[in-house]
């Protein structure tokens, strides 16, 4: 089979934005939140389990067709930021499940509210579902009254989402000017990627120089809806719901312990001098006497071999399949229903990710694929992110998504699998020592800059409550960067307008961590994996499967991971120390 570049169909959600079974959607969620809301009267500590079973049902129900309409108005506007009818449907979408959540609430604050022995008991009756109620009780400390909440959701509607909406429509819309070979090219920030991973140091530097002219020449207005969503989180999160932190709301959201995620940041930052030993090493296989922050990413060799979409998807189709066949098919899936959007267009958004719906329903992945290395790589990501979904999808709508630190092993796993398939068939050994060199860069770029982002947006959440200016977080920001690379890297001051830069920030504050997380468990995984071969496989497969039906700390716990200790998390570093070790006996050049 040929896999061709394409954008993906929605076909599988809605015939389109205007079709009439989109209206029909909207109507018969009406219809099932009209009958929900009749059972308000019934709700009571001795409520009968087959009652509360019929209305988890029905919640479930509604839950699963809003995950439908807000996947067709995110995807949508995901394909063409600049699309007003896409741009519409969004926004009527949040307004719309704002709507549903506020009318829902009294069943989710009626369950929280309950007291222990009868919520153990309605929980002992709901099977699948036990995590899912469980979970949502550890938000009790947190919970306001009725009116207060739904006050909280329509306000976020018109307030804070609608800020990170602009951000998006204005950082899509940029256009980047590079000059290539004498020739001014215009180009959208996925097309300047390659330029700044790419082998010319000139052409690297004038690249990111450009990335952040364009995002500084609007830093001011970024920074403002920076620190309007830092401001938004804190009103909404310490002031009226009593969280002892900013990080605290995210950590409880994932289900992992503030300790544990303490522990996780403090053993990145200690082990900063690793990758700043590495950085040294990079400087002299690049033959300078130190790295600037636009070489981090350089190749060691000047390769410049690119990979056919149709290339990339076979190999990484057969790295899955020689793990496990079922990985292979699973992830074959996303291209034969057209779930894939791998085009570089546009008004498209930059980057990539992996948006799973609904369990029965294949996940839609997106990447702005260009041929390199690099791209492969985060093909294989993104089709692991969606192999974790359709391993989990025996479970409900409300427990198949698994926590935000577990969500990146099967996609960080996927790469490392890939990189293995790529150096058992690389021939040509400058090809072979790029591709060792790329390991530690992705490591630096997940564990590492991921870490400090976490540890900035900690410093920045703070600093925005005290009143700090775009220009006192930029400086903070620039500060980070020297805390991270030391004297082993050379910073220059345009990269102070980085964190503008980074969606996630703006959209899901302190995801950022899951990163780190995530690579450092498989490298810990995958260690395993190399030591024990088959028998190692069908633990990881459980670990995949469990989704999000359980907390990450117990899916964990069953694989002999305790996510509290320090040793756990050293024991990712130790593996990339090995890996160091083995660069700094390559000969030079």
């Amino acid at each position: 089979m040929t896999y061709l570049q394409t954008r993906w169909s929605l076909e599988d959600l809605f015939p389109s934005l205007q079709s009439p079974e989109l209206e029909a959607a909207f109507e018969a969620m009406q219809e099932r939140l009209q009958r929900f809301e009749q059972a308000r009267p019934l709700l009571s500590p001795e409520l009968s389990e087959s009652t509360f079973l019929d209305l988890l049902h029905q919640y479930e129900a509604i839950t699963a067709l809003g995950h439908r309409l807000y996947a067709m108005a995110g995807l949508s506007f995901a394909a063409d930021t600049q699309d007003s009818a896409a741009q519409t449907l969004m926004g009527r979408v949040q307004q719309f499940m704002a709507e549903v959540e506020n009318r829902t609430l009294f069943f989710t604050l009626w369950w929280k509210g309950l007291d222990e022995a009868n919520a153990a008991r309605l929980m002992e009756a709901s099977g699948d579902l036990r995590y899912f109620l469980e979970a949502l009780r550890h938000f009790k400390p947190y919970t306001l009254s009725e009116s207060e909440e739904r006050i909280i959701n329509l306000k976020n509607v018109s307030g804070v989402q609608t800020l990170i909406n602009l951000y998006d429509a204005i950082t899509n819309r940029y256009l980047f000017k590079l000059e290539v070979d004498g020739e001014v090219k215009e180009l959208t920030r996925g097309e300047l990627g390659p330029y700044i991973r790419g082998a010319d140091p000139d052409l690297r530097a004038r690249a990111y120089q450009e990335m952040y002219r364009v995002f500084g020449a609007d830093g001011n207005i970024l920074g403002q809806i920076y620190q309007a969503r830092v401001r938004d989180w804190a009103n909404e999160n310490l002031t009226l719901r009593g969280y002892p932190s900013p990080i605290a709301v995210r950590n409880l959201e994932n289900d992992v312990p503030d300790q544990a995620v303490e522990t996780l940041l403090e053993v990145c930052r200690r082990n900063a001098p690793l990758f700043q030993r590495y950085f040294r090493l990079k400087a002299r296989h690049l033959g300078i006497e130190r790295l600037r922050r636009y070489d981090i990413y350089a190749p060691v060799a000047r390769s410049e071999k690119e990979y056919s979409f149709d290339q990339a998807a076979s190999m990484v189709l057969d790295s899955f399949a020689a793990f496990d066949p079922s990985l292979a098919d699973l992830a074959r899936r996303v291209f034969d229903e057209r779930h894939l959007d791998s085009e570089v267009r546009k008004g498209k958004r930059s980057g990539a990710f992996c948006w799973s719906v609904v369990p029965e329903l294949t996940p839609y992945v997106l990447l702005n694929y260009q041929g390199r290395a690099d791209d492969v790589a985060t093909m294989a990501h993104e089709l692991g992110h969606a192999i974790h979904s359709m391993l989990a999808s025996h479970h409900s709508v409300l427990t198949f998504h698994s926590a935000l630190p577990l969500a990146e092993t099967a996609s960080t796993f996927g790469e490392m699998m890939l990189i293995d398939r790529l150096l058992a068939e690389e021939k040509d050994e400058a090809v072979r020592r790029d591709l060792l060199f790329r390991q530690m860069d992705d490591a630096y770029a997940t564990i590492m800059r991921q870490a400090f982002f976490a540890l900035f947006e900690k410093q920045s959440h703070d600093m925005v409550r005290n009143n700090a200016s775009v220009e006192e977080l930029k400086q903070a920001y620039f500060e980070n960067l020297q805390a991270q690379f030391g004297d082993a890297v050379e910073i220059s001051e345009e990269f102070a307008w980085e964190w503008v830069s980074i969606p996630h920030i703006y959209h899901t504050p302190f995801y950022v961590y899951a990163y780190a997380f995530g690579q450092l468990l498989v490298l810990s995984l995958y260690r395993q994996y190399r030591q024990e071969g088959e028998a190692f496989k069908p633990r990881y497969l459980r670990i995949l499967a469990a989704g999000g039906s359980e907390s990450p700390a117990r899916i964990l716990a069953q694989a002999g991971i305790d996510i509290t200790a320090a040793e756990f998390w050293q024991g990712g570093f130790d593996v990339l120390a090995e890996l160091l070790e083995q660069l700094e006996h390559l000969p030079l050049g």
